[in-house]
């Protein structure tokens, strides 16, 4: 059984790992909801939403014009894209930085929600599949709510890699004896070498 660091008790170190472990769920739960979000949208984006029929001169089939979300709204993949991305990025920033990354992706989730809800409504001519923008929409949702996550609790949470950026004090101190180790070994030996030639180590 080891005993507490001075000037913590164990109920404070399980208040800050309770703490930590939190912050680090938060985290995760962001990063899932913006990249699932803003990938559920790309690929939503890229499904026929509508099937445009221009009729010609009999005998002639009508021709079918398949449009995309992305041949509708072209900024939409774009859009859903840099949220895919800034998903990402979330596990290497911090602070400030995190937090206006956090509002960002959170008016770009808005955006590509708008663009899914643009998708439902319009009045498309010819047959509408209107499965995909509904996708579309929720994947804009989700990752708006990554975003406002973000923003809001990301000042709290760790960043990729912290634990290497910063050295801990004690560090040094292992160190330290270990050359100090090696020194002393080094002069022992010394000592019984001159003993085994018959000189006095103690005289200089």
């Amino acid at each position: 059984m080891t005993a507490a660091e001075p000037g913590t008790t164990p109920a404070a170190d399980a208040g800050g790992g309770a703490r930590s472990g939190t912050h680090r769920r938060e985290l995760t739960y962001a990063v899932l909801l913006c990249v699932a979000g803003a990938g559920l949208a790309l690929w939503a984006s890229t499904r026929t939403w509508a099937v445009e029929l221009t009729t010609r001169p009999t005998p002639l089939p009508p021709v079918r014009d398949a449009r995309t979300g992305a041949g509708l709204l072209p900024w939409l993949p774009a859009l859903a894209l840099v949220g895919l991305a800034g998903g990402g990025a979330v596990l290497a920033t911090r602070g400030r930085a995190r937090r206006l990354l956090g509002g960002l992706l959170c008016v770009l989730g808005a955006a590509v929600a708008a663009g899914g809800g643009y998708g439902l409504v319009a009045a498309f001519e010819g047959e509408v599949a209107r499965q995909w923008p509904a996708l579309c929409l929720l994947g804009g949702v989700l990752a708006t709510a990554g975003g406002l996550l973000t923003a809001l609790r990301g000042r709290h949470w760790p960043a990729m890699g912290a634990r290497y950026e910063r050295r801990p004090a004690g560090d040094a101190a292992p160190a330290a004896r270990g050359e100090g180790d090696r020194v002393t070994g080094r002069h022992t030996t010394e000592a019984w070498d001159a003993l085994d030639r018959g000189e006095d180590p103690t005289v200089s």
